[in-house]
């Protein structure tokens, strides 16, 4: 038989998560922390104390070796709680892409910055993107040439989250640069993965952007100009960084999916108090077929994609735990997640701004901040909408059937 309920460990960690959220995230300061720009750092040490933070790193490297599920609990409390899902966006970037690196990295590496980071002392992230584009990875234009013991980096990302956290924190991110030139049948080979300290000379954080939304969680870039970085530095293997780069896609992803159905949650339930008690020709607007049937639609679809959320990151544990299901097989079923709940949330937040009314079309209403927020996972963070359907199509029809080969 199929078993769709949580471990009594896992109600305990949502229960105990739920009260800090409401003690510590009310909409109050969530709007405060919107207007203001910023996430304290003493509420990201508060969550390091809770053990939330890259809580699936094994309990000797410092983290609660949390599995996906129980992560994605927390991802769809956060969502909850921050519905401007600034807070949630620094906490999953670190547990998906502070995983793969610890995962991955040399014990130097796990001393500089993934212990600190567990500890809410510094900042790990992911610095991807490109100035050109940010979907297609393999065609990046940043890389690293050996010199001596050391390897000198070039190259500039940009529309990276916590440029500003790991200035003022201390960490850095992990990057993927060109090492060696790949055969045109083969773009994804030889590229490497560093850790590089965001204060190492000849970075220079080139810029910080000004986002729709999410606006407690700074968005930048920077510059790579000779920078040298000794090999201790080189997460996994020469020539291999694009794999696990697609790894830390994975476990962003689903966490995504996790935190995209919190805050969709929250919308709801902030809607329906407001249809109860908001009143047009004599009666509750709530007792109105159109929107009851919005209500409902988005309430069935909430469901659903609960259920494949959890489902999906089951699949990752079997995956890592037992090797049940291939590293594809799971992939797939990722992206179906990324493809559907952040637009699925989006749509929420439209549907109750509007019944809100102007109301919710003003900043005194907490939906516009997640309408915003919400956004940025449409537009293309940890991969657009149609890269999530190039991923599904790849693996139902075969590799001969990728587009752009």
């Amino acid at each position: 038989m199929v078993d769709f309920s949580f471990t009594e460990e896992q109600k305990l960690i949502r229960n105990e998560l739920r009260g800090w959220c409401e003690k510590n995230l009310p909409l109050e300061k969530i709007r405060e922390m919107d207007s203001n720009g910023e996430i304290p750092q003493s509420l990201v040490k508060s969550m390091a104390d809770m053990g939330l933070l890259i809580m699936t790193a094994p309990v000797e490297h410092g983290g609660t070796g949390a599995d996906w599920v129980t992560a994605c609990i927390v991802g769809e409390e956060l969502g909850y709680a921050d519905i401007s899902i600034a807070l949630p966006v620094l906490w999953l970037v670190e547990s998906s892409w502070g995983y793969v690196v610890d995962k991955h990295c040399n014990e130097y590496v796990r001393e500089k910055v993934i212990r600190k980071a567990i500890k809410g002392d510094a900042f790990i992230g992911i610095a991807s993107t490109e100035a050109g584009g940010g979907s297609d990875v393999a065609s990046f234009k940043s890389h690293a040439k050996k010199k001596g013991s050391k390897w000198i980096l070039n190259g500039e990302k940009m529309y990276l989250s916590g440029t500003e956290e790991a200035k003022k924190w201390g960490g850095g991110y992990f990057v993927n640069v060109r090492t060696s030139p790949a055969p045109p049948e083969s773009p994804h080979r030889g590229m490497t993965g560093f850790y590089l300290p965001i204060d190492t000379p000849g970075v220079e954080i080139s810029k910080r952007f000004e986002d729709m939304g999410r606006m407690a969680i700074s968005t930048g870039g920077f510059s790579m100009d000779n920078v040298s970085l000794p090999a201790n530095h080189i997460i996994g293997e020469v020539d291999k960084g694009f794999y696990l780069t697609m790894e830390g896609f994975d476990c962003a992803r689903i966490l995504i999916g996790a935190v995209c159905l919190g805050a969709a949650k929250r919308a709801l339930e902030l809607g329906m108090d407001y249809i109860k008690e908001r009143r047009a020709f004599g009666r509750p607007i709530g007792k109105f077929e159109g929107i009851q049937f919005e209500l409902a639609d988005d309430w069935a679809r909430l469901a659903a994609q609960r259920s494949l959320v959890y489902r999906t990151a089951w699949m990752m544990d079997k995956r890592y735990e037992e090797k049940r299901f291939t590293p594809l097989e799971v992939a797939k079923m990722i992206s179906a997640c990324k493809l559907l709940t952040p637009h699925f949330a989006f749509d929420v937040f439209k549907h109750v701004m509007l019944w809100f009314g102007a109301y919710g079309y003003t900043k005194e209403c907490p939906i516009e901040m997640g309408l915003r927020g919400i956004m940025s996972y449409c537009v293309g963070a940890e991969g657009t909408a149609n890269i999530q359907r190039v991923v599904i199509a790849r693996e139902l029809l075969g590799k001969e059937y990728i587009a752009y080969k």
